[in-house]
């Protein structure tokens, strides 16, 4: 049996140890914050790409630990959606893709105003689209053979997106229309399952960000047919441009921004703009950038303002164009 009198005395230490304690993990704590990336895509996708790459620059940016918190799901909605939820306090952004200023356009109901429930941030670059076909199903080399494979053989082949009304669902209509040709629509809750059954010969074709595919495309996994930008990739300068190919008008491109929910502080929106600006010209970031071919050109939090809304009236217009009905 214990004596009582060294009962109390351990007592005592353990209580003068927890009250020592707990104020300095408050400390700690506040000099050491979380901040949450939420990413409405799947693990694989660019913007997940590029995210990780400058997650430890980011970190050291905000003086906080940051966290990738992916939450694919209806295209991005859902993940759009939960940023809509959190607290505008600086805790809790989300770097996406330009597919949230088109959402409006494809789909009929959205459960938060794009971008009025929002703060946009930083629009930071744009990445190259590139558009590849399984070479196992599709054995063509280039644009006219691709074109021409597809209008001896109208709805024989499919196409993968990350999901109806995605950037790559709009690219890939863009091109069959500029090419007078048709395809069938396999959408995917991701980028991610998307490559896979690309791979897997499922499917037989897709558009997809370059850094997404990059890999595939040195192993011979997957063929490039050709780049959706003005102007070929330093990071795969092989890559012809469909302008080049006799596409002159099919110009699509990509671009990325970070943006935080409704209501941030003009102090939250300053320091969260600061930290991208630094993680972005962070070396290591710079060259995981050039690598995968990802140019970058940070604008201000009033330049994001206006581009969003710009953006939105541009992508109506393409949608319209594309044939893309709302769902």
């Amino acid at each position: 049996m214990i004596p009582t009198r060294k009962l109390s005395r351990r007592s005592v230490l353990a209580a003068t140890l927890a009250a020592t304690l707990v104020p300095f993990q408050h400390a700690a704590l506040g000099q050491s914050p979380t901040v949450r990336f939420i990413l409405p895509n799947a693990t694989g996708s660019g913007v997940d790409t590029i995210t990780r790459a400058a997650q430890l620059a980011l970190a050291k940016a905000l003086n906080a630990s940051v966290v990738v918190d992916n939450q694919p799901g209806a295209g991005g909605v859902v993940g759009l959606q939960a940023l809509a939820r959190s607290a505008p306090d600086g805790n809790t952004l989300a770097i996406v893709s330009n597919n949230v200023v088109i959402f409006p356009s494809v789909m009929k109901a959205l459960p938060f105003d794009m971008p009025g429930d929002f703060t946009p941030i930083a629009v930071i670059g744009a990445t190259p689209m590139v558009l590849v076909v399984n070479p196992n199903k599709v054995p063509v080399s280039n644009s006219k053979e691709f074109v021409a494979l597809l209008k001896s053989k109208p709805d024989a082949f499919n196409y993968a997106s990350g999901g109806n009304g995605t950037i790559l669902h709009l690219a890939t209509e863009l091109f069959l229309e500029e090419a007078g040709a048709t395809a069938r629509h396999i959408p995917y809750k991701g980028v991610g399952p998307m490559v896979n059954d690309l791979l897997g010969g499922q499917v037989d074709f897709g558009t997809a960000s370059l850094p997404s595919v990059q890999a595939h495309i040195k192993s011979g996994a997957l063929r490039p047919i050709g780049m959706l930008g003005g102007q070929r990739s330093a990071a795969a300068p092989e890559i012809q441009t469909f302008s080049e190919q006799g596409l002159p008008k099919l110009l699509v491109e990509a671009w990325f921004a970070v943006i935080g929910p409704k209501g941030m502080s003009a102090a939250n929106v300053k320091k969260s703009h600061d930290a991208v600006v630094a993680a972005f010209a962070d070396p290591a970031v710079k060259e995981s950038m050039s690598k995968q071919g990802n140019s970058i050109n940070i604008g201000s939090p009033e330049q994001a303002q206006a581009a969003f809304r710009s953006e939105l009236v541009k992508y109506a217009a393409l949608v319209k164009k594309a044939g893309i009905e709302p769902q």
